[in-house]
């Protein structure tokens, strides 16, 4: 048997996804038309308007997103599309990003039940290498993808 793990499924939050597909559906249609209403990002993206609402809130308390009011406002991306990563827009919506709230490894192997420590490594490390992976894709790479300019992730990431 291989030393290596693996993860057949890491779920990410509803939240994560709306707000990942909320900022994607802001990139895409920004530079153009200007502000976007809360109303035209539901509509392009089939997402349920009031808990966008919440979501573009969070996105905007993180910094991710500002918003103008009256006429013609909406929200815009506060920063170009290839300096937001999936991390960030995770961590706005979620919190930190780990695999599970099992608290930190041992670093001196002293474990309080069978195995614990060993296992509380390998949880801290894959939750790394799941925030490794997130910084790795940016809002612009995601863009490059749907307009087909870029090649979509391998599945065997």
């Amino acid at each position: 048997m291989s030393n290596q793990i693996m993860i057949h499924l890491v779920k990410v939050s509803t939240r994560g996804d709306y707000a990942s597909r909320a900022l994607l559906s802001l990139a895409l249609h920004g530079e153009q038309d200007g502000p976007t209403t809360v109303r035209q990002i539901a509509d392009r993206t089939g997402l349920p308007q009031p808990y966008l609402e919440q979501i573009l809130l969070a996105l905007k308390g993180a910094g991710l997103v500002r918003s103008k009011r009256g006429v013609g406002g909406g929200y815009v991306l506060a920063h170009p599309p290839s300096e937001i990563t999936l991390a960030a827009v995770i961590r706005a919506v979620d919190g930190p990003i780990t695999l599970g709230d099992f608290g930190e490894p041992h670093s001196d192997g002293a474990c309080d039940h069978d195995g614990q420590c060993a296992l509380l490594a390998i949880w801290h490390n894959v939750g790394g290498q799941m925030r490794q992976l997130l910084e790795g894709f940016t809002i612009a790479d995601i863009m490059a993808m749907s307009k087909g300019e870029s090649p979509w992730p391998d599945r065997r990431i």
